[in-house]
This record gives structure tokens, C-alpha cells and sequence, in this order.
């Protein structure tokens, strides 16, 4: 601790009213950073410090990751926000314990740019073909819940299949991520046709990526699907089993 700093403000003392103002002040008006921002700012986190490493080495993602907004605008040019490939290498890289620490970037950088080679509209946006808003206007795999629960699957999938990965991620391609397909994805991915970000609807929307892939569900996510599918969560329970059945075919 010997070379840490902290930044310290001091103000007059000038009456209780006065510092019970600036108390006020301090709290009321403070504002919190991006999640994004944090991350990018942030050079204690290993898996941060994993990502960003990623991402400056990488030609396809260095230029479509928004670094430092955690919400992208209607214009934004950018495709995905630090603060999800943060969270999605995070899930990927979670309980990987037979992976050396040194090897660890390697292994996600190659997740990744294998990931990016099965969404042609990614690089579509990449070579200025086609509009970033018009891909998260019109398909779910760029934004975070999908991001994330594609990392969950390639954990499960690394552990159940550690030679064959490569191979069996190009069925990702086999699945309609179009906002529209709603039989699919209403009530897993989203709610009410807005993209949700529920701990719950990226364990949903990752089981539908383990079910194309033919990897067994963990217990607790099959729990959480057994409960979908009897419609606990307010939605309708045959119309996500037609749209599961479609995506499997």
C-alpha cells in the first residue's frame, strides 16, 4: 500500500448548516461512472484488464466496441459496449480452472473471433455495409443478454467438448436471432418485445443455445427452464416450446 494515493478535497468549516449542505451536495448531485467506463478505468480486475487486452488486439472488435458508455445511442456506430464483453468473458472464462492464467487470453480471443465469424451482419457493420443501429434495431446476438449467454455457452461447451468447439459453434448460425422471431424468444430474451437483461432471461436465453448445441442443462438451469415452460413467469408456455422446436430444427 506504500505507493497507493487517494485523492482528498478539503473545505472550510464554516458553519453546520454549511457542511450539512455540502453533504448533500456531495451525495445528491454525485454522478456514478458508466459500467464501461469502470472497466476501462480499472486496472486491478484481471478479467478487465483480460478483456481489454482482447479487444486492442483483436482488428474485428477494436473498432465496434463502444469503451466507454455502457448504453449505446440510436446512432452510435459502434456494435457492442465494453461492459458486455466484460460480462460475456467473465461467464466464458468462469471455473476454467485447467486453463493456465497465461493461456486464458489466448483461449477467449479465439472464442471470440470464432464467435464474430458466425454473425455475417457483424462484419457487415464492420466494413461499413450496413448500419450498427439497424443490426440492434433488428436482431438480439449484439447485445449483451445474447453476448453473455453465448459465453455461458462456450463454457459448458469447452468443458463438455474441449477439442471439438470450434466445430460445434458454427451451429450458432442455425438459430433465427431476429427480434421478430418472438414464438422464440418473448418471455427468454425479452419481455414485452423489449431486451431484458434479468439474471433469469440469460439463463433462458442461454438454454436455448445449449439445447441447439445438444449440451445438457445444468440443474439450475433446467429448473429455471421447467419453470418457463409451466409459464411461472407470466408468459406463455406453447408458444415458447414452438419456438424452441423451430430453433432445434
Amino acid at each position: 500500500l506504500g505507493d497507493e494515493t487517494i485523492a482528498v478535497v478539503f473545505f472550510l468549516d464554516v458553519g453546520l448548516e454549511r457542511c450539512q449542505q455540502m453533504f448533500a451536495d456531495l451525495n445528491r448531485h454525485a454522478i456514478r461512472p458508466s459500467k464501461s467506463l469502470g472497466v476501462l478505468y480499472d486496472h486491478r480486475d484481471d478479467i478487465g484488464k483480460l478483456t481489454k487486452l482482447i479487444i486492442l488486439r483483436s482488428a474485428f472488435f477494436n473498432d465496434l466496441v463502444d469503451k466507454e458508455h455502457s448504453t449505446l445511442s440510436l446512432k452510435s456506430r459502434k456494435l457492442f459496449t465494453l461492459s458486455a464483453i466484460y460480462n460475456a468473458t467473465r461467464s466464458f472464462l468462469e471455473n476454467l480452472d485447467d486453463i493456465p492464467d497465461f493461456q486464458e487470453v489466448v483461449l477467449a480471443a479465439e472464442f471470440w473471433e470464432t464467435v464474430a465469424q458466425q454473425f455475417p451482419e457483424w462484419e457487415l457493420v464492420r466494413q461499413r455495409k450496413m448500419l450498427a443501429s439497424e443490426v440492434r434495431k433488428d436482431f438480439i446476438h449484439s447485445h449483451g443478454i445474447a453476448l453473455q449467454a453465448i459465453g455461458r455457452l462456450g463454457n459448458a461447451l469447452i468443458k463438455a467438448r474441449p477439442l471439438e468447439w470450434q466445430k460445434d459453434l458454427v451451429r450458432l448460425k442455425d438459430v433465427d436471432w431476429s427480434r421478430s422471431n418472438a414464438g422464440l424468444w418473448e418471455g427468454r430474451a425479452m419481455l414485452g418485445g423489449r431486451v431484458s437483461k434479468a439474471t433469469n432471461n440469460i439463463v433462458l436465453t442461454t438454454n436455448v443455445l445449449k439445447q441447439q448445441l445438444q449440451i445438457p442443462l445444468a440443474e439450475d438451469e433446467q429448473r429455471i427452464e421447467d419453470a418457463f415452460l409451466r409459464g411461472e413467469n407470466g408468459r406463455g408456455n406453447k408458444r415458447g416450446q414452438v419456438g424452441l422446436r423451430r430453433a432445434r430444427a
